[in-house]
């Protein structure tokens, strides 16, 4: 198993060394914490910081109970996710072929470089890091699966490196539509909502948690009590809650890149719907849904009909919000192998 670099990865800055001292974390804390959210997974997997560019590195799990002609099928988690969020997802998506589970650059255990302030030059970074990847693991094509900026991310990737995707699974996708504009007669965004987005936009989206110091843990457990139910049948602690919280108290390298990519609220600079349709026409594209989730589902419609004579398959699962793959593990589980049984 590979140990912890001693830094967190170049473009680290002055608010970093600072930050530890006044929220309880380290990196140190944040590896137990992974720890503890791995605990329960039966299947055997290796653990590795895979050297990528300009010293930087991607945390990387891997189950290889496939063979190799099988496709391997790559995790790519959310804005501040971690690969610790599949546990109840890895037992069951190994059983058929190799899988990987990454934490993106920016985020979780892998380096924490600085981004550029371009959205254009971050997506490229996120693309270029995972291609360094795949090289580096010697995977030469996959089943790509995204949840929230993964699925971002892994469109991206899917744009620049065709060959290297079988399929694209996008959970929940983030960053498609573009902002919708007031049309006339609408109700305009309130004035104080703009005025706090302004106040805000020097600031990254976790920036609250961080200055909330000592109290972060107990802020999560009290604003987010429903991640304790997503993962009971894990876990009847805080395992959860404190892994979330050591994820996102770290250098806010991820964040910014996530920011720089925004406008307000929350909005993609550079919106995949506009370029979906330049994917290659034999990619088959899955997208999956909660049917209680706030996510905008007419994204997966548009997408069909960006792709006219593609396989585009909507996937809507009952009972599950955003975090589909915690919500209703096993019938996501399901879904994702029935996606994939056609791939090999």
């Amino acid at each position: 198993m590979a140990q912890d670099p001693v830094s967190a990865g170049k473009g680290s800055w002055w608010l970093s060394r600072w930050l530890p001292s006044w929220c309880p974390t380290s990196f140190a804390q944040l590896k137990e914490a992974e720890d503890r959210m791995l605990q329960p997974i039966d299947s055997e997997f290796s653990k590795q910081h895979v050297p990528i560019s300009n010293g930087n590195f991607i945390w990387t799990l891997a189950f290889n109970k496939g063979t190799a002609s099988q496709t391997p099928m790559v995790l790519l988690h959310g804005f501040g996710g971690g690969i610790g969020l599949w546990a109840q997802n890895l037992d069951t998506l190994a059983e058929q072929r190799p899988l990987y589970a990454l934490d993106l650059l920016g985020f979780g255990r892998s380096s924490r470089p600085q981004f550029g302030a371009d959205a254009m030059e971050v997506e490229c970074q996120f693309v270029k890091s995972i291609e360094e990847w795949r090289a580096q693991v010697g995977v030469e094509a996959m089943v790509l699966l995204g949840h929230n900026l993964g699925a971002y991310v892994a469109t991206a990737y899917a744009l620049k490196y065709p060959s290297r995707v079988k399929q694209l699974i996008l959970v929940e996708p983030w960053g498609f539509r573009k902002r919708p504009e007031t049309k006339q007669g609408e109700r305009p965004v309130p004035m104080w909502i703009k005025a706090v987005g302004a106040a805000m936009s020097p600031f990254n989206p976790l920036a609250g948690l961080r200055l909330s110091g000592p109290l972060g843990p107990i802020l999560i457990e009290t604003l987010r009590p429903d991640f304790r139910q997503k993962f009971s049948s894990m876990f009847r602690d805080s395992t959860v809650s404190e892994y979330i919280y050591h994820l996102n108290v770290q250098t806010p390298s991820g964040e910014t890149a996530f920011r720089n990519m925004t406008i307000p609220y929350g909005w993609p600079k550079r919106p995949m719907l506009q370029r979906v349709g330049l994917l290659r026409r034999d990619m088959p594209i899955s997208i999956v849904y909660g049917s209680r989730s706030s996510v905008d589902s007419d994204t997966g419609n548009a997408i069909k009909e960006a792709r006219p004579g593609s396989r585009v398959d909507i996937v809507v699962i009952r009972g599950a919000g955003h975090y589909v793959f915690a919500d209703q593990a096993e019938d996501f589980n399901e879904k994702v192998l029935q996606i994939c049984s056609a791939v090999d």
